[in-house]
């Protein structure tokens, strides 16, 4: 008679059905926290005691307490690209893998990028709430004006795998492409011509910037007041990495005297809760973390965290190992 324990995954919220069905294929026990907001923290801790294995977003906070519950646990498989909501070096001191998904959502979250950059220069948000308030009356030569990407500077900050996607976006469009990243990135200088900066140098060359930079305490309100005072008055801004990369507070005030020319914001500082203040402006395009929302990317990025899981558990390492 075989006594043998089945392993129990855990899956702190619900993700695509393509991901739980294969994990049932392999006969883990699944079981995954019901309701669509992030898991209350005693609801976490009771759940992942057992368990084998965790998938978990980036709302859920694995620290050193936390992992110290996880009795069983040999992978956590961060169900995004960023991990800073994970203490990486702990868990590989209890020998507990950590594995996220690259690669999966470059494209969506490229997309995205150039859709803020875009929506940004052309006022496309504004020109919506200004028909939607029925105040459109006939075409007029001076009517929402805006700029072209075409002959513009764009700044990539952080030139890995996304900025190196945002920067072929923004190419095709006629920009001229400069990036500031801890390494040289050799494909973008030959394939676009793209010229690496520092970080002060590009903010006052760029027409736009986007940033691309993990979160850490190196990046953390890397574009404070003074960093932000530096970019061009006609600049626009936009953000799908990290909100904390950006001084907030700075940001709105910069935007509210008119030192920049608008800011496209995916992400923010203490999400779900934003700032209010962001709602009194005119000159910023907000959208609710929706950077990698398509049905592909989030079902491949569900499907690379549980084979990462499968592979763990079937006494392998990581597919997408962190460190």
């Amino acid at each position: 008679m075989n006594l043998k324990r089945t392993p129990l995954v855990y899956i702190t919220r619900q993700i695509p059905e393509a991901a739980v069905d294969i994990l049932k294929k392999k006969k883990f026990n699944v079981k995954v926290y019901s309701k669509d907001h992030p898991i209350p923290q005693k609801e976490l801790l009771k759940n992942i005691k057992n368990a084998d294995a965790v998938i978990s977003l980036l709302t859920d906070r694995f620290d050193s307490k936390v992992i110290d519950k996880m009795e069983n646990c040999k992978i956590i498989a961060n169900y995004a690209v960023g991990y800073n909501n994970i203490d990486v070096d702990y868990a590989k001191k209890k020998k507990v893998y950590v594995s996220n998904t690259p690669e999966v959502l470059t494209d969506s979250t490229a997309d995205l990028a150039i859709s803020l950059a875009l929506a940004c220069a052309r006022r496309i948000v504004e020109g919506e709430k200004f028909l939607m308030m029925k105040k459109y009356n006939g075409w007029k030569p001076k009517l929402l004006l805006g700029v072209e990407l075409k002959n513009k500077t764009f700044g990539i900050l952080g030139a890995g795998r996304i900025g190196t996607a945002v920067a072929l976006r923004a190419k095709s469009f006629g920009t001229n492409i400069v990036y500031f990243s801890d390494l040289k990135n050799e494909f973008l200088e030959k394939e676009v011509l793209a010229k690496r900066l520092s970080l002060n140098a590009l903010l006052k060359k760029s027409d736009f910037v986007s940033i691309h930079l993990p979160l850490t305490e190196k990046t953390y309100h890397l574009l404070n007041k003074e960093k932000l005072s530096l970019l061009k008055k006609n600049s626009i801004l936009v953000n799908t990495a990290r909100g904390e990369i950006i001084d907030e507070k700075a940001l709105i005030k910069i935007l509210n005297d008119g030192k920049m020319r608008c800011a496209g914001l995916d992400v923010f500082e203490n999400e779900p809760n934003i700032n209010p203040e962001f709602f009194k402006l005119k000159n910023v395009v907000l959208l609710p973390h929706i950077g990698s929302a398509t049905e592909e990317a989030r079902t491949e990025m569900a499907l690379l965290a549980a084979r990462n899981v499968i592979s763990v558990l079937s006494g392998k390492k990581p597919i997408t190992p962190l460190l």
